[in-house]
């Protein structure tokens, strides 16, 4: 037998990590009992913080300074409350200059006579040829207190004729623009949001558009009867061109805006985001575009009567009244033919061509304060 008594105890080894845990307890209790001295942080004062003042520099700052501040539920709604109005600032903004009012009250004096020229006493028919008391036709007759404007060659009222004039170009022009501006605005809006038909509105701009746009009015008047029927279609299927690109690419920038992602993740349909969210940050472009083709329409029923495609002579158009004056140009005491309709092109061009430009600018909500 063997003698246990001799046999010294085996040691056990302490692990490495079990003896750094340990000795990490250890420091942690001793670091609990030094800082465990409740009756030294009794004995102990804070320091007390010097007083704050005022901004004098020598009035103690105290709570009987301050005066609670009382809710008020009307004076909240209030506040909260904005007065903005998108086309009452448009409208104020507008009005500031005094340039673009004096544009407008001078546009729509020359539209409203325009109108109302027919009517108005002592006025000459434009069709009617007009004779002396002896029968002989007043032809080229210079401007006096019976002619105002003078005779054309064939003993026409000049005067008459323009105001005759004016009223046939204004009613192509303003049927090519409304055409323009509703087309341009469909065709935009389902080119710029529809990405799934973008290649074919894009096959057919590019169709449209290769073609010189005078080459392809030419064309078509060439094709079919010249007339004013004819020549608002052919303004209608080229001039909304512009405006449609135009929306095309505004519709790019904020088809993908934070408030249209908000709206399509609450359900709103693509026509409501289009109407509410889109449109209304196009109405400067819009406008614009629109007042553009107005003049535009103009420019082109004159061009294409200089050149021999634009309405019949029997009809008294702007253009037919320039061309008539051009002939007739040479002679130094006739260019009063060509002289007052070409006032009367540029006047109405260069007025909507400006009202145009100052509604955009008003119309622009970066504008309003």
């Amino acid at each position: 037998m063997t003698d246990n008594k001799n046999q010294t105890p085996e040691k056990k080894e302490t692990p490495f990590f079990r003896s750094y845990e340990d000795r990490k307890i250890m420091d942690l209790q001793e670091g609990f009992a030094a800082t465990n001295q409740l009756a030294d942080l009794q004995m102990a004062r804070p320091e007390t913080e010097p007083p704050t003042v005022c901004d004098d520099g020598e009035t103690p700052l105290t709570d009987d300074l301050f005066q609670p501040a009382e809710y008020d539920a009307a004076n909240a709604e209030r506040i909260g409350y904005s007065n903005y109005s998108y086309w009452g600032s448009t409208l104020r903004v507008f009005l500031k200059s005094k340039v673009s009012v004096g544009i407008l009250i001078f546009l729509v004096l020359i539209l409203a006579f325009t109108f109302i020229q027919p009517y108005l006493p002592n006025q000459h028919d434009p069709y009617v040829v007009n004779n002396d008391e002896l029968g002989a036709t007043l032809r080229n007759q210079k401007p006096d207190s019976v002619f105002w404007f003078g005779t054309n060659a064939l003993g026409q009222d000049l005067w008459s004729r323009i105001w005759q004039g004016t009223r046939t170009s204004l009613i192509i022009a303003l049927c090519a623009a409304a055409s323009s501006m509703m087309l341009g605005i469909v065709m935009g809006c389902a080119w710029g949001y529809a990405r799934k038909f973008d290649w074919l509105f894009t096959e057919i701009y590019n169709l449209f558009d290769n073609i010189p746009y005078t080459i392809l009015r030419m064309l078509l008047i060439y094709i079919m009867r010249p007339s004013i029927g004819t020549m608002i279609l052919v303004m209608c299927l080229t001039g909304w061109l512009p405006m449609s690109k135009y929306i095309r690419n505004m519709i790019l920038i904020y088809r993908d805006r934070e408030f249209n992602l908000a709206s399509r993740c609450l359900g709103t349909s693509s026509f409501q985001i289009i109407v509410k969210n889109i449109l209304p940050q196009l109405v400067s472009v819009i406008m614009l575009q629109t007042a553009l083709a107005i003049p535009n329409a103009i420019g082109s029923e004159v061009f294409l009567t200089y050149i021999g495609l634009g309405l019949p002579v029997n009809i008294p158009s702007l253009g037919n009244l320039v061309d008539e004056g051009r002939k007739v140009m040479l002679v130094e005491a006739q260019r009063y033919q060509l002289i007052f309709p070409l006032l009367m092109v540029s006047a109405i061009t260069v007025s909507f061509y400006a009202l145009g430009n100052a509604f955009a600018d008003a119309s622009d909500p970066r504008n309003h304060r």
